[in-house]
Parts: C-alpha cells; sequence; structure tokens
C-alpha cells in the first residue's frame, strides 16, 4: 500500500502515540498515587482493621456478687455450667438444625419456645441458648458433631442460683434475660460498654434494686481467628471484677421462723429494728421459685404462677396496701391526747353505738363497753370511742398526725415496687375521683376512719414503720433491707448508714399512756390468748379489716366463702420497756387478729428474744373471740 501523504500519516501515528502514552502514564500516575495513599497515609488505618479482622474482641461477664443475711447465709450465689448456643447470623435454617441437634442432645418443646421467644427479643448476631445446663455426656457427644454444626457452639456460663428455692423470694426478687426495657435502664445508667455479653439483668426486689452494684465490671479477651472464626489463640485478657456481695439487715432464721408461721395461709409481715430502720424480716406469702426465671420461665410454670387465685408472685409487704382496721386505734389514741381532743383520764360513756345525722355506728359490743378511756379503748378494742373521737378530731387533724407516722406515702424502701396506700383526706378525695359529687368530704365519712375503715389502706411496710416510730418514741428511720456493700476486692464494707428521717414531737406522758395501753393488749385484752406465759413484754394492738361491706348484716366467718371474710392485723413491739422488734402482720381473710395474725407475730417474738424455733406453724386459734376489733 503507497501512502498519498506519508510525512501527514507519520505525524497523525506519533499524535495518537503521544495521547496512548500520555493516558498511561497518567493511569499509572493515579495508581501509583493510590499505592502511596493507601500503604503510606492509610497505613495504620488499614492496619488496624486488618488486626480486626485477624483479632476477635470477646467480652467476658463478670461473677455477678453474693447476696447474703446479716449472718452471712448465703441467699443468692452463681455457679458455672455449659450451655448450647446458636448465633442466628450463622445459621440459616433454624427448625432443620434444631431438628439435627435434637437427635445428638435432648431438646424439649419448652426448649424451642424459649429459644424462639429469645430470638424475637435478641439482636441477630448474639448467641442465643437453645439448652442450657449440659452434663459432661451431652458436651462430648456435640464436640464429637460439632463440625456437622456452624454456628452453633458450647460455651460456659455462670449461672444465677437461689439456694433457698422459694424462701424469701419477694425480697431477694430474680434475674432474666435483658429486654428492651432493661437497655434503657442501662443506656441512663451510661453502662452500654460494661454489659456487652452479659444476658441476664436483675428483674425484681435487690437483684433489680441493686443491679449495678451486683453486676461488676466486664472485661475482655482479645482472640486470634482464623477465616472461619473460629478462635486461634489468646493475645490478652483484661480479667473481669466481680460484683459487689451484698450483706442484708435480714435474718434468715427469723425469715424463715415467720414464713413457717404462715403455714398455708395468704398474707404478709414486715419486722424492723426501731433503732436503725433495718428489716429484720420482709414476708409475703406464698412465695415463688425464683430459679424458674433464670434461663426463661416455661408457658406452663409461668400460667400456674400467674393464674393461681393466690396470687404468688404479688409483693403483698409493701404494694398489696389494706384497711388496718383497729391497729389504727393507738394512733388515734395518741392524736387525741396530742391535741387535746381527750385527757388520759377522761372517760366517755359507750352505750353500744353513735350516732351521727341519721346514721348509726354500732359497736360489736351489744350494750357498749360502759365508761371508756384511752387506755381501756385499746384494750378492749372500744369502737364507739373513736367514732366519737374521730368526730371530735375531723379529718383534717386525722390526716396531718397519721401524715407524720408515714401512713399514706412511700417509705422510700431500697427495692422497688412500693406501693404509696390510701391517707383519706378532702384533697385526697378531690384528686380521686372524677365527679363533683364524688368529690365532696362528708363528714358522715370520718367517722369509719376513726377505726380504720373507710377508705383508709395502707402496705405492712407502712404500717410496721409507723409501730416501729411509735416504739421508737417517735423518731422515724427509712426501712432498708441491705446492712453494707462489700467490695469483693477489697474486702472493704460500704455501710448503708441508717437515716433518720424525722423525729415527731410527741410528749412522754401521752406516749407512755399509748404504750401502757398496748401492753394491756396482750395482757389482759384482745391479745391476751395469743401472748400468754410469755417470757417477755410485748406491746400490741389486734385488729380485722373487711374485705366486703357486710351492708348492716351481722359478721359471720363460717357463713362466708374464704375469700370474702375479714382480714386479720397485728401490730406490736417488744421488749415493751426497750424495743428492738417491731412489726406489722397481715392474714388475708384470715378473720379475727387476735385469731389468726396475733399468734404469728408470737412465734416471731419468740425466736427473735428467745431463740426457741417453733415445730409447727401459727395455730388457729379457733377459740379466740375478738368483740370490737
Amino acid at each position: 500500500m503507497e501512502f498519498k501523504h506519508p510525512q501527514e500519516e507519520l505525524d497523525r501515528f506519533r499524535r495518537r502515540l503521544a495521547f496512548a502514552s500520555g493516558f498511561v502514564l497518567v493511569f499509572f500516575g493515579i495508581l501509583l498515587m493510590r499505592f502511596v495513599w493507601l500503604q503510606m497515609v492509610q497505613h495504620r488505618y488499614y492496619e488496624t482493621r486488618a488486626e480486626e479482622n485477624r483479632i476477635a474482641l470477646v467480652p467476658i461477664t463478670p461473677n455477678r456478687g453474693l447476696i447474703v443475711d446479716r449472718n452471712g447465709v448465703v441467699l443468692a450465689r452463681n455457679y458455672s455450667a455449659y450451655t448450647l448456643e446458636i448465633t442466628p447470623s450463622k445459621v440459616p435454617d433454624f427448625d432443620a438444625t434444631i431438628d439435627a441437634l435434637s437427635a445428638i442432645i435432648d431438646i424439649q418443646p419448652r426448649d424451642r419456645k424459649r429459644f424462639r421467644k429469645l430470638l424475637d427479643e435478641s439482636k441477630n448476631f448474639e448467641s442465643l441458648p437453645i439448652r442450657t445446663r449440659l452434663s459432661d455426656e451431652e458436651v462430648a457427644r456435640f464436640i464429637a458433631h460439632r463440625y456437622r454444626f456452624p454456628g452453633v457452639d458450647i460455651k460456659a456460663r455462670l449461672f444465677r442460683q437461689y439456694p433457698e428455692g422459694e424462701f424469701a423470694s419477694h425480697l431477694l426478687g430474680y434475674i432474666g434475660r435483658i429486654n428492651a426495657g432493661d437497655v434503657g435502664r442501662i443506656e441512663e445508667a451510661d453502662q452500654e460498654l460494661n454489659y456487652r455479653g452479659t444476658d441476664h439483668f436483675g428483674k425484681t426486689g435487690l437483684e433489680q434494686s441493686y443491679e449495678f452494684d451486683l453486676h461488676g465490671v466486664s472485661g475482655f479477651e482479645q482472640v486470634e481467628v482464623d477465616a472461619g472464626g473460629r478462635a486461634v489463640r489468646t493475645l490478652a485478657r483484661t480479667a473481669p471484677i466481680p460484683g459487689n456481695n451484698l450483706t442484708l439487715t435480714i435474718d434468715a432464721k427469723l425469715q424463715r421462723v415467720a414464713e413457717r408461721a404462715f403455714g398455708d395461709r395468704r398474707g404478709a409481715l414486715v419486722a424492723i429494728e426501731p433503732s436503725s430502720g433495718g428489716i429484720l424480716a420482709l414476708v409475703s406469702m406464698p412465695n415463688y421459685d425464683p430459679n424458674l426465671f433464670v434461663d426463661g420461665i416455661d408457658t406452663q410454670s409461668w400460667r400456674e404462677l400467674n393464674e393461681s387465685p393466690d396470687k404468688p408472685l404479688l409483693n403483698r409487704a409493701i404494694y398489696s396496701a389494706y384497711p388496718p382496721g383497729s391497729t389504727f386505734k393507738p394512733f388515734m389514741g395518741l392524736a387525741g391526747l396530742e391535741l387535746g381532743k381527750r385527757r388520759a383520764e377522761q372517760a366517755i360513756a359507750d352505750p353500744g353505738f353513735f350516732s351521727f345525722g341519721n346514721h348509726t355506728f354500732m359497736d360489736d359490743k351489744k350494750g357498749g363497753h360502759g365508761m371508756v378511756d384511752v387506755y381501756k379503748s385499746i384494750v378492749q378494742s372500744c369502737n364507739t370511742y373513736y367514732y366519737m373521737l374521730a368526730n371530735d378530731l375531723g379529718i383534717d387533724n386525722i390526716a396531718s398526725f397519721m401524715g407524720r407516722f408515714g401512713l399514706g406515702s412511700r417509705t422510700g424502701i431500697d427495692i422497688e415496687g412500693e406501693a404509696k396506700g390510701v391517707l383519706p383526706s378532702p384533697q385526697w378525695k378531690k384528686e380521686r375521683f372524677k365527679k363533683p359529687e364524688q368529690q365532696k368530704w362528708y363528714a358522715g365519712e370520718t367517722i369509719s376512719i376513726g377505726i380504720g375503715q373507710g377508705y383508709n389502706a395502707y402496705t405492712m411496710l407502712q404500717l410496721a414503720n409507723a409501730t416501729a416510730t411509735l416504739a421508737n418514741n417517735g423518731t422515724m428511720f427509712k426501712p432498708h433491707l441491705v446492712r453494707h456493700v462489700v467490695d469483693t476486692r477489697s474486702g472493704e464494707k460500704r455501710p448503708v448508714e441508717p437515716q433518720p428521717l424525722r423525729t415527731i414531737p410527741l410528749k412522754p406522758e401521752n406516749l407512755e399512756v399509748i404504750k401502757k395501753a398496748m401492753v394491756g393488749v396482750n395482757i389482759e385484752g384482745t391479745g391476751a390468748r395469743a401472748f400468754a406465759k410469755a417470757e417477755y413484754v410485748a406491746a400490741g394492738k389486734t385488729g380485722t379489716a373487711q374485705a366486703f361491706s357486710l351492708k348492716g348484716a351481722q359478721y359471720r366467718a363460717h357463713a362466708l366463702k374464704e375469700e370474702l371474710r375479714d382480714h386479720a392485723l397485728f401490730i406490736a413491739f417488744a421488749p415493751a420497756d426497750n424495743p428492738t422488734i417491731a412489726l406489722a402482720v397481715l392474714v388475708e381473710n384470715g378473720g379475727f387478729g387476735a385469731q389468726a395474725a396475733a399468734p404469728i407475730a408470737r412465734q416471731v417474738f419468740d425466736y427473735y428474744l428467745l431463740g426457741k424455733v417453733p415445730a409447727t406453724p401459727a395455730p388457729r386459734d379457733e377459740a379466740a373471740k375478738e368483740v370490737d376489733e
């Protein structure tokens, strides 16, 4: 082929060659710049990323702190066991995987249900247990077949254990797997990093309120992993710091005596050390087994607990509020003396009723008690005396005086779930009801308030604390369950100091009158049968509170269904001259306080003051007859 214009064609070729060469040079220049950028400028960043791919940071969950009673008896502890776990992100077909695992390890339907529930609540990359507490034989069987199950592994985990089972369950509470609500509390406390790798959180009781003390500080391991994500070796390890231990004010032996005293009856008891506010026993019956909740409670057990008519999950000691009945009378008597509406020696005539407007308020004793002073009104539990006193005091004075003893307000005890109760007043009624006709306070409503009925409703914790304040001559302490928090590393004890809430200015001579009358209750009054031949002097007051309105009919316990019978109450402190224990007892639908509640208090006092351990529950004193209670 002959070129017509060779020079022109040569110039065109040279331009193309120059353009191609320039393009190649620019391209390689860009590659060189990128290489310099990656290898020199971004070297540290990508080196770190490479290390992260090679090294996994594995959190190490700390040992949860122990809970022990005041004498060192262990009430909550930990133990280690193997679990079979599935990582959802690494398993495409859960059902097929679990079916295959079932041929090697026993997996029950409840295990599958629990796994599905956990799967719904958890993040996709977290490993979740399909079976817990594997035996050594089961571990060995799985390891032999491990290659068949990518995303499934054996892990050693710590499990919470409550060695005494149902004992003291309402005050201890329980732990369960972390849910969205718990995450909110963790974030609020700025503890997200510390809870990496932690599966459980305190749900109720002391486990909940002292969660961040009990949890400890998580550690971590730097682990080298292969391309399959399996650990090859540990490069570094930062040990976790175990959680702090809790030493309680509770006396476990006293708690056990109190629980056994109830037998199969429903109710609550709170015993307090008047000089410090330390809780000696906090009982709610029936109990439940907190061990059921640690791994995630199964459907059948949950249904039994939740649907039981006895409501074992209900903390009756701090949550349920009841009319105080005649246990209100010592405080009413003291109010009458302190506010000048009564004198100790002053007596009123009791005809067996009190008329107010068009209504007649009856006393339980037909014909009345005759001439009644404040001493006799408490010892014989005269209703008419307190009908009259309530009318003379007026609702505002009653509400103001009772409020000083903490009735109708939360005590601030160191577990959550405490109810406020109801201290009736015109202001309370305005806030409680919506309709104007319901909001008005009627003078006749004040009359029944005087005998602890009407709108009155208080927890046993409130009644016990009010009784302890009376026993302590007006000085009130904040109730607490923890005596000190123990640092597990140093052994240093951080005490929970007694916290005085207030001192009620009370005249010593008036206090002496009320205390003497409460002693008389257990010597010659409604509590005398329960405290017959006691080797100490105890002050007390029995009470009976209506579970429903009789509407004027006569009360006959044997003719009513159990759930309609009156509640039995008793408050007391001992020894009367130097009290070291004060308590409030309630037996739901137990009838008279002297019949059902006072014998329980007697067993508690006998153990605490004399060391006597009863062989049987407190007797149901069918022979006891409490008029005017």
